[in-house]
């Protein structure tokens, strides 16, 4: 009876004082397919078609869409430029500046020095938890539309300074 009285009393404590919330420090499939959809919502307001991938920050895929007029190519494409983010930890824009300025990165292992793939932060921006790449447009707006689609999932696609 004593043991049954101490697990009710913990479970009291418990309740009494629960943890405050906190952003998940993890992309879960919910948030992966948040930022699929933040995406498709912002290329169909451009009349904009994107091959878009989300990936952990291992690079293995969670999330993926081929918008229609995609080709095969293009979500390849938004992968590997998804999982070059989560390899090298920042975007795809800044592997392009990175390989005018040191001699051979660009044909270092991962790197993708076409703008379109992008770091996904926890809320907080203190956790890289994934990475995210689009297709299909200007490497601008592919940037532009994985961004907007990280924003609509709350989380942020740079780290907090």
């Amino acid at each position: 009876m004593s043991w049954r009285l101490s697990i009710l009393g913990t479970a009291g404590l418990a309740l009494a004082a629960p943890a405050p919330a906190q952003a998940p420090a993890s992309l879960t499939a919910a948030l992966a397919e948040a930022i699929v959809e933040g995406c498709r919502a912002h290329a169909a307001a451009k009349r904009q078609s994107h091959a878009i991938a989300v990936v952990d920050p291992g690079g293995h895929l969670v999330a993926a869409l081929r918008m229609d007029g995609n080709r095969s190519g293009m979500m390849l494409f938004s992968i590997e430029k998804a999982k070059a983010v989560a390899a090298w930890g920042f975007a795809t824009a800044g592997m392009e500046e990175a390989a005018k300025g040191t001699p051979g990165f660009a044909r270092a292992p991962g790197v993708v020095t076409v703008a379109g793939g992008v770091p996904v932060f926890s809320a907080d921006g203190r956790i890289l938890i994934g990475a995210a790449g689009a297709s299909g447009e200007a490497p601008a707006d592919d940037s532009a539309c994985v961004e907007a689609g990280i924003k609509a999932a709350g989380l942020r696609s740079e780290r907090a300074r």
